[in-house]
């Protein structure tokens, strides 16, 4: 913690949209425009210049509010989505171009995109560097949230009650629940009325940490007890149409991948296991088997044959590249299509190790309330558990992703697996 003091210009002025659009604009325009001065002046047509400019244009605007949107959770290293974010808009704005059959070029379009990663890499080096995100603490109640270093923030602990003048934006922290004296919550009034923002401790650690841990389950906790009614249609439609076009590009490819599993060990190359999903019904999930064929345990062993420990001897050679590689997943493509699962929520758990997280763990049946997903918030954060006390930290991922249910975050999970699946992260 350090002492009262004014937060640099310099912070604000980088983390602005202002600063970040005037550069990405110069950018995605002047790269372009300095490659046609280049060019001999009947290289190219004026509509072939108009169209490409457009689009570059275009595309490093949308990618830039994408990009501020989806790094606005935590966990995200800024360096990590500029070249995926920049390349998919790009990429999109080439699509559509070929579709609609207008012309362009494409030396153009990569100039802009070039500059616009390039400055997208600037940008976020100047704002880690100079921009550590500052919040202003009420040194009073719960105030543990600041001896969390995980989280790259500094905290000025407030030492009298009052407003901090020379910051007209910095956030203020409390203990709401905390009974404060009178003089503080007088402050803590004027600084919500005036406009800034004031944090209750635990929200705040919501935020810097991507996990909601459970206390009571209340609508004072969750807003609401259902997540976002309208998103979670179209969530659905999304799943249907990606997972129908998905499976016949994937046929041959599974089947490749279910022979080479038949060869490497014996039994059949998809396993089937009931688990619990969506509203808490039980139904079968497919993967491809990764471990040896082996038969039921008996009851009394089936939440301990459910867990995979680390360096499991069953998993087989085949299965140690599909299990780090998350293709052991894909098959669950067709639970999508069905409606048992969505792309994107928390993992479905085998029924015994369900119904044993339900006996040992409060609220546990609340995650249930949306479809599980093939990956989700916990795996990109967490991977593969089986403690009960890394279950608890799961379950708390999990609730963030329902509270915070939304595009943007599926977004960054998307994001986020691809990395997963080309590093092996948290896999067993």
């Amino acid at each position: 913690m350090t002492r009262d003091r004014a937060p640099p210009v310099t912070r604000r002025f980088l983390e602005s949209l202002s600063f970040q659009l005037i550069g990405i604009i110069a950018a995605s325009v002047g790269a372009p425009f300095l490659y046609v001065t280049m060019q001999p002046l009947d290289h190219l047509g004026e509509a072939t210049i108009l169209n490409s400019a457009t689009a570059s244009f275009v595309s490093a605007v949308i990618a830039l509010f994408l990009y501020r949107r989806v790094t606005s959770f935590p966990g995200t290293s800024g360096f990590a989505y500029i070249i995926p974010t920049y390349s998919v808009t790009f990429g999109v704005a080439i699509a559509v171009m070929l579709g609609l059959r207008l012309q362009y070029s494409g030396s153009m379009l990569t100039a802009g995109y070039a500059a616009s990663v390039a400055f997208g890499f600037l940008a976020t080096h100047l704002a880690q560097k100079f921009a550590r995100r500052q919040f202003y603490l009420v040194p009073f109640g719960n105030t543990e949230i600041a001896n969390d270093k995980s989280s790259n923030v500094e905290w000025i602990v407030l030492h009298q009650p009052d407003v901090p003048a020379y910051d007209r934006h910095g956030a203020i922290v409390a203990d709401l629940r905390h009974d404060h004296a009178p003089e503080w919550e007088r402050m803590l009034a004027l600084a919500a009325i005036s406009g800034r923002i004031v944090y209750h401790t635990k929200q705040l650690h919501e935020s810097l940490t991507g996990k909601v841990e459970i206390e009571h389950l209340s609508e004072n906790s969750f807003g609401s007890l259902l997540p976002n009614l309208a998103y979670r249609k179209i969530k659905r439609a999304g799943d249907i149409l990606l997972a129908a076009l998905a499976l016949p590009v994937l046929i041959v490819p599974f089947a490749l991948i279910a022979l080479w599993i038949r060869l490497d060990s014996p039994g059949p190359a998809l396993f089937r296991q009931e688990r619990m999903g969506y509203g808490a019904k039980p139904f079968k999930v497919i993967k491809f088997r990764t471990m040896t064929d082996r038969t039921s345990q008996p009851a009394g062993d089936a939440a301990m044959d459910a867990i995979t420990q680390q360096d499991d001897n069953r998993i087989t050679r085949v299965g140690r590249f599909l299990r780090r590689s998350r293709i052991d997943e894909l098959p669950q493509l067709w639970n999508v299509l069905k409606g048992e699962m969505s792309l994107i929520g928390p993992r479905p758990e085998a029924m015994a190790l369900s119904e044993w997280y339900e006996r040992e763990l409060p609220f546990y049946v609340y995650r249930h309330i949306v479809r599980p997903g093939i990956t989700g918030w916990a795996q990109v954060n967490q991977g593969h558990v089986a403690e009960l006390g890394d279950v608890h930290i799961k379950l708390h991922y999990d609730f963030y992703y329902i509270k915070q249910f939304s595009a943007w975050l599926d977004i960054l999970i998307m994001m986020r697996t691809v990395s997963t699946m080309l590093t092996g992260f948290g896999s067993k």
